[in-house]
């Protein structure tokens, strides 16, 4: 490898492709910042890895579909450009109206949706233990860059019907209401800094040091528990605001214990 920025050397292996092999040492050039002159285009990197532009391509497609550079037909790829999205504290806010409502284009690479049970989470919805949920987990794009991890677990006995859905466009809680007759009226959400975990990195994208929010939660439905939610977005991608005054502001909770203030736990 010629320094920690330049390029690996690829080794053909039956039990590792060469277009793997290349395109995990992109992932690792691009979380280091390599590019920053412009993301080389096809012809450039066949040469400088030493493979046909075939294999080039294949990796290519990857990075195109994570979001992680950006290119149309007739154009070089380039490393996406960021967007920020601001959010206003104290409102029930969809993710995916604040996006749209800068006009710019969203989509979502759906990771799973399924059934599951989770002890844990059905406590948190008010359900016994070992009830059935709608599990979906999607990584959610903004402008083409990986904006947020999403995971959410709704009870099944409400959203079975969103098992068939297509959640890589559109927003969740449109479709709660029109196929499930759930309307999202209140909740709380509780918003810590963390740092995400390698694999949540490698989605995410961004610098190695680019911190998340850890956004959790708990949405309701006149009262009623009806979904709960982690949500993992890049923090320099996303700005809270909050209005205050002197008597009525916003508040802040001081954590006392290392255990509390683990954002993770």
């Amino acid at each position: 490898m010629t320094g920690t920025d330049g390029p690996a050397t690829l080794r053909r292996s039956p039990d590792r492709q060469l277009w793997r092999q290349l395109l995990d040492d992109l992932r690792r050039r691009l979380d280091a910042d390599a590019f920053t002159h412009g993301f080389p285009g096809e012809l450039a990197l066949a040469e400088e890895y030493g493979v046909s532009r075939h294999t080039v391509r294949q990796a290519v497609k990857v990075l195109r579909d994570e979001g992680l550079v950006v290119g149309t037909r007739g154009r070089p790829s380039r490393t996406a450009e960021p967007v920020e999205i601001v959010q206003r504290l104290g409102a029930l806010y969809s993710l995916h109206e604040s996006v749209l409502a800068l006009g710019v284009e969203q989509r979502s690479v759906v990771r799973a949706l399924d059934v599951r049970r989770d002890g844990v989470v059905a406590a948190r919805l008010g359900l016994e233990e070992s009830t059935p949920l709608v599990h979906l987990e999607r990584l959610r794009l903004a402008g083409g860059e990986p904006l947020a991890l999403d995971r959410l677990w709704l009870p099944h006995e409400l959203a079975a019907p969103l098992l068939d859905a297509d959640f890589s466009t559109g927003a969740l809680y449109e479709r709660y209401a029109d196929r499930c007759g759930v309307v999202l009226t209140g909740g709380e959400e509780t918003i810590r800094p963390t740092l995400p975990t390698p694999a949540e990195h490698r989605l995410l994208g961004g610098s190695p040091s680019t911190a998340a929010y850890s956004i959790r939660r708990l949405g309701t439905a006149k009262g009623r528990r009806v979904e709960w939610r982690h949500t993992l977005v890049r923090g320099d991608r996303f700005v809270l605001r909050a209005d205050f005054a002197t008597r009525d502001g916003y508040q802040l909770e001081l954590l006392g214990s290392p255990d509390r203030a683990d954002p993770r736990r």
